[in-house]
């Protein structure tokens, strides 16, 4: 007899359940079967039970909030069957998204040597959603995912920034057991994210999805797989031969590795089946973890719309109220990456990432609860991807912190500015430094007629104030409108660089 009794598989064994806040059970459950969900602790003593009746084949149990705790066990019934998870832990569980540079596994980053061969934490678990693009008609991949500890073997392939992230709040909270579900795709855009209706409900969203459909044009799923299948041969023909290119070339650079293997053909074809076509991705991957209770989201992405759209806050912030609606959970803490400075080898500054990065620190700005880390000292000229992931993630931990009162150090921000006479005065959250004890750099202001000019600066408690020849009355001001230098030098005093800014 089949059985019709299926939790998700975010509720097997070692799966972390989120403290403080309603836990929401679900699964599959055969048509209009009472099913009950009971939890108890490492002793065996009940700390809650509810139930729900399934329908349309589903069901969704609520119990109430639990402190942080581990050992715990969650039995499942429906009729005559049963389900049962050992091992659940209850803390905080963070949900993990964006494209590659929150894919990049930790093998994979510059960190990776140091952390792995001694990564052994109990406390500390895992669940990736699997990447899936279409329905297939098979067993879904994610039916058989299951949550796993981290350690050297299975950590090699979990996200680098969340494992640095989570390994300084386990650092901070040594106590409480931390989960995280990684839900991911490199070189998606944030409209892969956002389904039909919201897509539909803003410009922005309307544009990206008739470009996409023009551009496929009559494709057929099977016409969209045969193509699929070519460049992905192409593309891992290229892979193989970077990496024997590295293995023979220790310490190689990327304009060395691109002279002797070719560019990237990152060219994927377009189709019904693609991960990158908008409304694909949030139904095959992010909509299997919802309404899981989650203590917060933490979002790398927006390489991929940069250059895309000058509207990236209207797309994430839609995308933000989408995800907290299906979440069920209209304050849920958002932090997120704002992108650092990068560009292409012996390409042109077209301000795209500067763009980008304001429309990010917008969204910072206009929605609640939401929370941005700023990179601008990091990066690396000539890779989208770069390797050092320590800042991205402890800075995301501090920002966490900080975000819940505790002792957590963000980056120092302008508040507004004034005019004095021939200089604008700028000023900040916290008081600033130059790092190198030069002069401050990458600051511009401009006069009526709007063009910019660099400006001398100079630091006076929380305030930067900015003037330039031939500029006797300013009336804008902004810093570091650039997609890539490596002359930043204003910082707070926790270290932590000035967000640019244009005001």
């Amino acid at each position: 007899m089949e059985k019709k009794l299926k939790p998700s598989a975010l509720f097997t064994d070692g799966a972390v359940l989120c403290r403080g806040k309603e836990i929401r059970l679900f699964g599959e459950a055969a048509e209009g079967m009472c099913v009950s969900a009971e939890l108890t602790d490492a002793a065996g003593k009940r700390l809650a039970r509810g139930e729900s009746t399934a329908r349309d084949g589903k069901f969704l149990i609520s119990l109430p909030p639990q402190e942080a705790q581990e050992g715990c066990r969650i039995t499942f019934s429906a009729g005559a069957e049963t389900a049962e998870a050992a091992d659940i832990a209850i803390g905080d569980v963070y949900l993990a998204g964006g494209q590659s540079n929150m894919e990049l596994e930790l093998q994979y980053a510059l960190e990776g040597p140091e952390i792995l061969p001694d990564l052994q934490d109990p406390l500390l678990r895992f669940f990736n959603v699997p990447k899936q693009a279409y329905d297939d008609g098979n067993e879904p991949q994610f039916d058989r995912t299951r949550w796993h500890m981290a350690d050297p073997e299975n950590g090699k392939y979990n996200s680098a920034v969340a494992t640095l992230f989570a390994r300084k709040m386990r650092r901070a909270h040594p106590d409480i057991p931390l989960g995280i579900i990684g839900c991911y795709w490199g070189g998606t855009s944030v409209t892969c994210w956002m389904d039909e209706d919201t897509l539909q409900e803003i410009s922005e969203g309307v544009r990206y999805t008739e470009r996409y459909n023009r551009e496929c044009g009559e494709k057929t799923l099977e016409q969209f797989l045969r193509e699929e299948k070519e460049w992905r041969s192409t593309l891992d023909a290229w892979d193989k031969t970077v990496a024997d290119f590295k293995e023979g070339h220790p310490g190689c650079t990327w304009p060395e590795i691109s002279a002797a293997c070719g560019l990237c053909p990152w060219n994927p074809p377009k189709g019904p089946g693609s991960p990158f076509r908008p409304h694909g991705l949030v139904h095959m991957m992010f909509d299997k973890v919802c309404p899981v209770s989650l203590t917060g989201v933490l979002y790398y992405q927006g390489e991929e719309d940069a250059g895309q759209t000058d509207r990236y806050d209207e797309l994430m912030a839609a995308m933000i109220r989408l995800w907290r609606k299906k979440l069920r959970a209209p304050e849920l803490p958002f932090l997120f990456v704002q992108l650092p400075m990068w560009l292409d080898f012996e390409a042109e500054d077209t301000f795209q990432w500067a763009k980008t990065r304001l429309s990010q620190a917008a969204v910072r700005d206009a929605v609640r609860n939401t929370g941005m880390i700023c990179l601008l000292d990091e990066g690396e000229y000539g890779n989208i991807h770069p390797v050092k992931k320590r800042p991205v993630g402890e800075r995301l931990a501090e920002l966490a912190l900080a975000m819940t009162g505790e002792n957590g150090e963000v980056s120092p921000r302008a508040l507004d500015m004034y005019a004095d006479g021939n200089t604008l005065v700028v000023r900040l959250t916290q008081p600033v430094r130059t790092s190198d004890g030069e002069a401050p750099r990458l600051l511009e202001i401009a006069g009526g007629d709007g063009k910019f000019v660099p400006a001398e600066g100079e630091i006076s408690g929380n305030t930067l104030r900015l003037k330039a020849e031939g500029i006797p009355h300013p009336v804008k001001a902004r810093y570091a409108w650039t997609d890539w230098s490596d002359k930043v030098n204003l910082f707070g005093g926790n270290g932590l660089p000035l967000e640019p800014f244009s005001l």
